[in-house]
């Protein structure tokens, strides 16, 4: 449902299973024997197709196994590296959870922030225009003389 939100914030997350190939939550089964499933499960792999600003919130010092600060640092990368808008926020001294006082203020501030930035009343009104601007863009993007035969592609 690509439509369906406007932007996403996520915090301290596991992007890519492959990094757990051993099983991961309820999940017994090892990467060989449900590659399928652990591949369905990674944002990661799906990277290409992810439109929407994002904003990554992770702990440089996250000890949990399966939320490893490469995990946001390596979806960061795949994102930006295809194209998306992506924001990683490393939080120093924080494992999974964030305890400290400035810690927990940088995060509220960072997540006010981008959800001001992606989802005031300016921010749809961009939309509407980018939305706009590309299906106009659409439009005039191949002139088709009567035979259907292309004469050019702008």
């Amino acid at each position: 449902a690509p439509d369906l939100f406007a932007c996403a914030v996520a915090r301290s997350g596991a992007y890519n299973r492959t990094l757990t190939p051993f099983g991961f939550q309820s999940e017994e089964r090892t990467l060989w024997q449900a590659p399928e499933t652990y591949m369905s499960m990674s944002p990661f792999q799906h990277a290409d197709r992810i439109k929407k600003p994002i904003l990554l919130i992770h702990g440089e010092e996250d000890t949990n196994t399966g939320t490893n600060v490469i995990q946001s640092e390596r979806f960061f990368a795949a994102l930006k590296g295809n194209g998306a808008e992506a924001k990683l926020v490393l939080l120093p001294h924080e494992s999974h959870s964030t305890r400290g006082f400035e810690s927990v203020m940088h995060t509220l501030a960072e997540m006010s922030d981008f959800l001001d930035e992606h989802m005031s009343l300016e921010a749809a009104e961009r939309t509407e225009k980018a939305a706009a601007a590309a299906a106009a863009e659409a439009e005039v993007g191949a002139a088709v003389v009567a035979g259907g035969d292309l004469v050019s592609k702008l």
